[in-house]
């Protein structure tokens, strides 16, 4: 898909011409600035600017910015315009930096006493091509439940049935006065909406910034007669649930009527925002002469100008200019991830290297780190790492509180997780965990239950001959090299396990033991050639060997230590486990897996089991249990971001660790890591 042409493009052709911005615009409260102008910037506190400047940037046309205007124009410069997007960011401009900007060398979108470059392309006819894709625009962002700020969570609406969304804004916003509307324009949209729909409730919703105690509202006292019929809402709900319900919405020029129109409601509006005059709303005012169009214009005509051309977006995991479907993709995951969970959810007894690391997987919810259980109310939920043994941690959880089980996923990161590398997944199970097969878990159900479809299964092979292909398993440890042996034997390999792990607890039968497998397996095949590989936790002497582990090379032909699990699997005929995620990275490399165990992936056709499990009805194949285990079990977070990511993503960040910038961690988390890496010193022999 080719990116749309900067307003830029027709000022230079030189390779060497800059932009010059603002001494008032940092160019790192942008990031990524450079690319979303298609030029390299220019940034001097003072001074004249250079002579290969081909623009002057600067934030749209208030206070400081008029002089970038007017110095602009005193040295003969265009003066380019920014604002944010209409599909701006998670959270608010105080914390998010904008996944989209405007560029305007005309004028400001919401200034409708002059032309701007947004009302130029709405006033194009357009293809049906075009028209086409502002539909499926239209579609993906209700689909999406998307807004220009994506930090707050979906709130039912304050009363049921039909009523009249009237939107009020922040005192003073300059779009009120831009777009033509003053502080007496909220009272006429108030007492239009009562009037206009006699037999409706009316829900007033107040600004984010109001409710913060940041700004002030618009109506500190309402009309007579108002208050049995008028709901305020005084929280900071995302508006889509509010619009999908709306039976109409008032606005004077908030930009939740252009998202009202999306929704495909009926809009009143009592200023001249960008969206008004078109024929598109019921507008209190006239339309400017410069938006009458000789056609018929329709809502894909304003989708397409306003969400496709006009701004220029960021892809906010390569920082490069993308189109707005990437970054409704990426915003769409980030809604949906963030509604998961309750509002409140407690984490019991989480270490305080994993604090920060929670707050990213559980972002969405309110994080309180407890050491004991406290009472929880509805809308609350509990969060344990694994299957404590500590019952003391799960005292309270009763009726319709849900506990949250936390693991390792089982695409980590390259290094321990006893060393604390940061993960990029984590699995949160609300029905138990993976490794427990004493009781179901959300994995087992996903499996057993699941309709894969074609597109999701193509995500499993797809993923399955990456993760192959770059040679790929949990923790990626390991430097060596190993040669298969010359002689025409079968290669068994035999992982060997942290032996206290709740996943031999919950999930081994009749072997619990290390040394007990490798005799099982001698046994079995007297004439193979015998590989035993201790777990990277007991080599990295992070965990205890197992007992009379070090036995080992009493019962196989080779013990190897430094040498990367994906090789091994590679070289070897088949692979014996207990409950060892080996297990199924052999499964994606083609090879014969025997469970003397019950892991996540036995019991669903793919695996010689030892041990029978009658929840496990359902035979899979292998694109379908990668699908389940890999795309819908675990969630992702990316290093580089700190957001949720995609499975696929995660897979670029692994195979480029070394190349991404990680997430900064608070500096008492490093200080922690730093006196943990001492202590592991001082207690090696």
């Amino acid at each position: 898909m080719r990116l749309a042409a900067s307003p830029l493009a027709s000022l230079s052709a030189s390779a060497d011409a800059g932009v010059y911005v603002a001494r008032h615009l940092g160019p790192l409260l942008v990031p990524g600035l450079h690319r979303l102008l298609d030029h390299p910037l220019v940034h001097r506190p003072y001074g004249s600017p250079p002579r290969n400047t081909v623009a002057i940037v600067g934030w749209g046309l208030k206070g400081k910015f008029q002089q970038a205007a007017t110095f602009a124009e005193r040295h003969g410069l265009p003066y380019l315009a920014i604002e944010d997007g209409f599909l701006r960011s998670v959270g608010l401009g105080s914390s998010d930096p904008p996944l989209s900007l405007s560029l305007d060398q005309v004028g400001v979108y919401y200034d409708a006493s002059r032309p701007s470059r947004l009302e130029q392309l709405i006033a194009v006819p357009h293809s049906d091509v075009q028209k086409a894709r502002a539909e499926a625009v239209a579609s993906a962002w209700c689909q999406g439940r998307l807004s220009k700020y994506n930090h707050a969570r979906e709130a039912a609406p304050p009363v049921q049935g039909p009523f009249v969304l009237v939107v009020d804004q922040t005192a003073g916003d300059a779009s009120i006065e831009r777009g033509l509307a003053s502080p007496s324009s909220f009272r006429r949209m108030l007492e239009a909406a009562l009037d206009e729909h006699p037999a409706l409730p009316v829900v007033l919703k107040v600004h984010p910034d109001v409710i913060a105690g940041r700004k002030r509202a618009h109506f500190e006292t309402l009309p007579r007669g108002a208050a049995e019929r008028l709901r305020l809402l005084a929280v900071d709900a995302h508006p889509p649930s509010l619009l999908e319900a709306a039976a109409a919405v008032y606005v004077v020029t908030s930009q939740m009527g252009f998202e009202a129109l999306l929704w495909n409601k009926p809009v009143r509006t009592f200023g001249m925002p960008f969206y008004a005059g078109w024929g598109l709303t019921a507008d209190e005012l006239p339309a400017p002469a410069r938006r009458r169009t000789a056609h018929r214009l329709t809502l894909e005509d304003l989708t397409h100008a306003a969400l496709v051309e006009f701004p220029r977006y960021i892809d906010p995991e390569t920082l490069q200019r993308c189109e707005i479907e990437r970054v409704m993709e990426w915003m769409a995951l980030q809604r949906r991830m963030r509604e998961r969970f309750p509002v409140q959810v407690q984490a019991l007894a989480f270490s305080d290297w994993k604090k920060p690391i929670a707050r990213a997987f559980f972002a969405g919810s309110e994080l309180a780190f407890l050491r004991e259980p406290e009472p929880l109310g509805n809308a609350g939920a509990r969060a344990v790492w694994g299957r404590p043994a500590d019952a003391t941690l799960l005292r309270g959880h009763l009726g319709e509180t849900p506990l949250l089980r936390v693991e390792d996923g089982f695409l980590r990161s390259v290094g321990l997780g006893a060393s604390w590398t940061r993960p990029l997944s984590w699995v949160i199970d609300r029905t138990g965990m993976y490794y427990d097969a004493t009781a179901p878990s959300e994995l087992e159900t996903l499996l057993q239950t699941t309709p894969f479809d074609p597109g999701l299964q193509r995500r499993g092979r797809m993923l399955r001959e990456a993760i192959v292909a770059l040679g790929l398993t949990k923790y990626n440890v390991g430097s060596g090299r190993w040669q298969r042996p010359a002689n025409e034997r079968r290669v068994i390999l035999v992982p060997g396990q942290v032996e206290d792990d709740a996943s031999i607890t919950y999930g081994a039968r009749s072997i619990r033991r290390n040394i007990e497998l490798l005799q099982e397996v001698r046994r079995a095949h007297p004439e193979a050639y015998l590989v035993y590989k201790p777990h990277p936790d007991v080599l990295a002497k992070k965990r205890l060997q197992g007992q009379d582990e070090r036995r080992a090379a009493e019962w196989c032909d080779e013990v190897v230590v430094d040498v990367p699990m994906h090789l091994l699997l590679a070289a070897v005929d088949e692979v014996h486990v207990l409950t060892s995620l080996a297990g199924f990275e052999a499964l994606l490399r083609g090879k014969r897996v025997v469970c003397h165990g019950i892991p996540f992936y036995a019991g669903w056709g793919l695996t010689e089991d030892r041990h029978p499990h009658p929840r496990r009805t359902r035979r899979l194949t292998l694109d379908e249990l990668v699908a389940g285990a890999l795309v819908l079990y675990p969630t992702y977070v990316s290093r580089l971001t700190g957001a949720f990511t995609t499975p696929e993503r995660a897979l670029h960040e692994l195979s480029h660790w070394n190349d991404v910038r990680p997430v900064v961690e608070p500096l008492r988390i490093r200080a922690l890591r730093q006196l943990k890496r001492w202590r592991d010193r001082l207690r090696r022999p």
